[in-house]
């Protein structure tokens, strides 16, 4: 379910993992834990860590709730990579994808996909989302800058 690539110490070593979850909410919360257990390889203050945890269940919501609704089954693939200055988190899916600058309006207000969205653009400091290298499926990519 999860692979784990350079298990090394130091950040000459590549810190990578790739989780692939089944494509339902009870399972956001692996995703979660996964990103609490890289703030003990880089310390990140509470804050940053409880906007990236938000950014993250958020992509993952959207993968969840947009790539596969209608009860069709999937997977969703998270990957984190750790560097020295920045995290940088991707979630893959095989969903028709959306336009994240075109924010869902209803009724002059963000919807609750829309507001999505607009929390993982404010915690990120990169933001990236379309559609997943070699077509078929919706990826997202956000890159937070860590202090020293």
């Amino acid at each position: 379910m999860s692979e784990l690539a350079g298990q090394t110490p130091g950040f000459g070593e590549d810190r990578s993992v790739t989780l692939r979850i089944p494509a339902k909410p009870e399972y956001i919360t692996l995703v979660r834990l996964a990103l609490s257990g890289l703030a003990h390889l880089r310390p990140l203050d509470a804050e940053t860590l409880g906007d990236l945890k938000l950014a993250v269940t958020e992509a993952c919501s959207n993968s969840v709730r947009h790539g596969y609704g209608n009860g069709r089954e999937g997977t969703v693939e998270v990957s984190y990579e750790l560097q020295p200055d920045r995290l940088v988190v991707e979630v893959v899916d095989d969903g028709p994808g959306f336009d994240p600058d075109r924010p869902h309006v209803h009724g002059g207000e963000l919807s609750e996909g829309g507001l999505g969205i607009a929390i993982i653009k404010s915690v990120a400091d990169e933001f990236e989302a379309g559609e997943r290298a070699g077509g078929g499926g919706f990826r997202l990519r956000f890159v937070k800058f860590l202090g020293n």
